[in-house]
């Protein structure tokens, strides 16, 4: 599932209107519908919040699998 998509879920799954979340966001509901759209990439200051308002990680709402190595780097 694409993050466009786990962000509408997020938002229905917690009864709220895009009006609500772009008000969270500071932004206005067109321009928040467009995230949901996939036709504008989500801004890393709005995931941040939404991870924090929701509850959830950003590897959640970005669709990435559980369990990633983080700072091992593939050259040494």
């Amino acid at each position: 599932m694409q993050y466009h998509e786990i962000l509408k879920n997020l938002r229905i799954d917690h009864d709220k209107s895009q009006k609500e979340i772009a008000e969270l966001l500071q932004t206005t509901q067109t321009y928040y519908s467009k995230y949901e759209l996939g036709k504008h990439p989500l801004p890393i200051h709005h995931l941040i919040t939404l991870c924090q308002y929701y509850g959830v990680s950003a590897d959640y709402i970005l669709g990435l699998p559980k369990g990633l190595p983080y700072g091992l780097s593939k050259t040494k």
